[in-house]
């Protein structure tokens, strides 16, 4: 019974230990300061807040209600910016905005699909001129 609880006790322990280490090598155990910070809200909802630290993070974002009061038209409207340097030492900047298209962000480290081919494009251009067909007898079971 001794064994059966000290084994239990062991078990705990392991999965109480932290499994990942999150902080950056070169940062761990520093503290890094706040340079600068500011953060406004205003009444009708709008707000500002950016911050920058010692270690060369920097971020800001503004925020909007958009069309406010005017049924199925509002909408939440986020932009702001971030930039670091990973831990490669490659300077990260990316834009972002956020509304009711929906989230885009922009930056030059972020991948971009290859253009669509000519003759790609000539295609679809050319079967989205052409009438729709459908078969009558295609719809029926």
């Amino acid at each position: 019974m001794q064994l059966i609880i000290a084994l239990s006790a062991l078990v705990a322990l392991a999965y109480g230990a932290p499994q990942f280490n999150y902080v950056q090598p070169q940062y761990q155990g520093q503290v890094i300061p706040i340079l600068r910070q500011t953060q406004n809200v205003n009444p009708d909802g709008s707000y500002q807040w950016s911050y920058e630290t010692g270690n060369g993070i920097a971020a800001q974002e503004e925020g909007f209600l958009k069309n406010p009061g005017i049924k199925d038209a509002e909408a939440q409207v986020a932009q702001g910016s971030f930039s670091y340097t990973s831990p490669e030492g490659i300077p990260i900047a990316l834009r972002y905005v956020a509304d009711e298209n929906g989230f885009r962000a922009e930056g030059a480290h972020i991948p971009t699909p290859p253009p669509v081919p000519l003759a790609i494009s000539r295609a679809l251009e050319y079967i989205a001129s052409r009438p729709q067909y459908q078969d009558p007898q295609a719809f029926r079971g």
